[in-house]
């Protein structure tokens, strides 16, 4: 390899802590298989048909020096060489699977991360929380997960329940901490002690002043939204006991929230009070709700919102959601949903489905499609069996060539133009008179 220009001083390591610059993990380093929920890569029909033989082998050699070299920066005396770095191993998680190389070295990893947590700052912190996620994601649930989870464990809470730290790392903090307990904890203690954790946090959104247009919104807002998730994340793993308990105490305090300024604050509670019927209702099939008629009176105010001062997008998202949360309450039914991956298909059916999914969807981005394909660990949380293995010879004959695809989206392009045109033309209404 050529050597670096002496003017070049930022690839070495300065006594003055100067940043390094760090190359990041881009998408050429993550191979083919990387799947987006919108490209054509979700399908194995869009690869192209002629391409130059890649040495894999060479690559994952290639793939693995980069990542060591992060894990190395993330040590760093520069805050933007160690946030870079994170960030780069955050992107390499998300979008290959690692489990062996992060085996050897998750020890190490632990320990980088777990200090950029302690001492770092709120870009760094929240950086650090999103790695400690996908590390927990990669392993899955077994011995390796859960000491990784004892060691950062209570650093998470720690900054969680600190008032001093950013809301944006109590914020990252408190997302990691349900999603690391999620995957890893087998002891009940450890699950329900987090699950306080976190009610500590959100339950101080009942108690706020009120006025008389609701709820204010205060900075902390963010905060309490994402402990909210990751409670309800946990509580679709609780035994059925502690569901009863949880319901009681939440299910009438829950309806405040939905008057709070923030529409990400409302639509948190409102999915969480629909997922808190459908448990309900599987512990109880005569489960009664004494206030429904009120409820069901808020949120079908919500529902059909037309309020001028809020935006149109805020409008349109906040119906489409509650005309879901309405028909889960009143009506027992849930919108079915598809998700593709590769040649497979995964119906999301049920909100406790729909809670996790969205979840992990935050966290691995367009990789999620990847993970849902080849993640043991993800795979058996969505109940899809073992990966789908398909040799050379049936991707080929998958395969679609570029100009047949053209013509296809184009054919679609046209008759989706004719038909959006003919709804819009008033003209359609009136009746053709001869």
């Amino acid at each position: 390899m050529p050597k670096p220009k002496k003017r070049g001083s930022n690839h070495q390591r300065g006594t003055g802590g100067q940043p390094r610059n760090v190359q990041p993990f881009s998408d050429e380093d993550a191979s083919i298989e990387t799947m987006s929920h919108c490209s054509g890569f979700s399908d194995p029909a869009s690869f192209t048909e002629d391409g130059p033989e890649v040495d894999e082998e060479a690559t994952q050699e290639d793939l693995e020096y980069k990542l060591k070299g992060f894990i190395d920066l993330t040590l760093d005396k520069s805050a933007k060489t160690r946030q870079a770095a994170l960030e780069s191993l955050k992107s390499a998680f998300s979008s290959k699977i690692l489990y062996e190389f992060i085996m050897e070295r998750r020890m190490t990893l632990t320990d980088s991360i777990e200090r950029c947590i302690k001492k770092g700052k709120s870009d760094e912190q929240c950086a650090a929380a999103g790695l400690a996620c996908l590390l927990c994601v990669q392993m899955g649930s077994g011995i390796e997960s859960e000491e990784i989870f004892k060691t950062l464990g209570p650093v998470l809470k720690k900054i969680i329940c600190d008032g001093t730290a950013s809301i944006q790392a109590r914020q990252a903090c408190a997302t990691c901490l349900g999603i690391c307990c999620f995957i890893v904890t087998d002891d009940i203690t450890e699950l329900y002690s987090t699950m306080e954790c976190l009610e500590n946090i959100f339950t101080k959104a009942y108690h706020r002043d009120r006025d008389t247009n609701g709820v204010s919104s205060t900075h902390n807002t963010v905060l309490h939204i994402s402990a909210l998730l990751a409670w309800t994340l946990l509580l679709t793993i609780c035994p059925m006991n502690e569901v009863k308990k949880k319901i009681e105490m939440h299910l009438h305090k829950l309806p405040s929230l939905l008057s709070c300024d923030d529409l990400s604050m409302r639509i948190a509670a409102g999915e969480t009070l629909a997922l808190l019927f459908e448990l309900a209702r599987e512990t109880d099939a005569d489960f009664f709700y004494e206030d429904m008629e009120l409820l069901t009176e808020k949120l079908r105010a919500l529902a059909t919102d037309g309020n001028k001062h809020r935006a149109k997008v805020d409008k349109r998202k906040q119906r489409s959601v509650f005309r879901d949360v309405l028909r889960a309450v009143e009506e027992r039914d849930f919108p079915t949903e598809m998700v593709k991956f590769g040649p497979e298909r995964m119906y999301i059916d049920c909100w406790v489905k729909k809670q996790t999914y969205d979840t992990f969807k935050e966290i691995l981005g367009s990789g999620m499609q990847y993970h849902l394909q080849s993640n043991d660990f993800l795979r058996n949380v969505f109940e899809l069996g073992p990966p789908v293995m398909l040799d050379a010879a049936t991707l080929k004959t998958m395969k679609i060539s570029r100009f047949e695809r053209h013509l296809y989206n184009s054919a679609a392009f046209k008759a989706r133009t004719k038909a959006r045109s003919k709804c819009r033309d008033k003209r359609a209404d009136v009746g053709e008179f001869f």
